[in-house]
């Protein structure tokens, strides 16, 4: 298992167009990728999930990814983060 932190930068939180940017990212692998907010941890596959927690701006936020391509899977998440400035990794 890989996993990495990112505390959420935009303005607006991850609201429901960058949170399907996500979503799109890590469906084509076939490893698990979950993220974890406010003690929450939920299918990152899934946008109803992902808008469930209702992230807000400064919120610290764990994506995690279990599979054969789970390194992958994670790069591809801190792509959209940064394309999207949705946040930055935390130290």
């Amino acid at each position: 298992m890989v996993y990495k932190t990112f505390t959420i930068t935009s303005k607006v939180g991850l609201h429901a167009r960058p949170a399907t940017s996500l979503v799109n990212a890590v469906n084509s692998f076939t490893s698990d990728v979950f993220l974890t907010a406010y003690g929450r941890t939920i299918n990152l596959k899934s946008i109803m999930g992902v808008m469930s927690l209702g992230i807000s701006s400064g919120t610290s936020v764990v994506i995690s990814a279990e599979g054969i391509d789970e390194r992958e899977a994670i790069e591809a998440i801190e792509r959209v983060m940064k394309s999207e400035s949705l946040g930055e990794e935390a130290c």
